[in-house]
């Protein structure tokens, strides 16, 4: 088969931290989450193995990133080292890529809420 098609009904949506998420199937060993908040994800976190790379497709706010801000806005791109920390704030919409596909065991919380 040359192409893979994900119906949008098919794609498992959750909320997480504040932000709802929509979690597309891995691509290769890529992770992809469509990501939206009004406020911003509220828990401070790095990943241990995975890089993480988010396109902000609307809105605009901050990444906090081992305690320095980042203005981001539509059409900017982010890409972040594995264990660095991380929240933001703002009205955002994204697609976020994980590298390798994000997992739950390798997730450090570090701050429980942020706001």
């Amino acid at each position: 088969m040359k192409y893979k098609l994900t119906k949008s009904s098919d794609i498992p949506k959750k909320e997480k931290c504040g932000v709802d998420i929509s979690i597309y199937p891995n691509i290769g060993r890529a992770g992809v989450v469509k990501a939206k908040t009004e406020v911003g994800h509220n828990q401070e976190f790095y990943d241990k193995n995975s890089k993480f790379v988010y396109i902000v497709i609307n809105g605009e706010g901050s990444f906090f990133l081992d305690d320095e801000e980042i203005k981001v806005s539509a059409g900017d791109m982010i890409a972040i080292e594995p264990k660095t920390r991380i929240y933001y704030k703002g009205n955002l919409e994204m697609i976020e890529f994980t590298d390798p596909g994000w997992k739950p065991e390798n997730e450090v919380k570090t701050r429980a809420s942020i706001w």
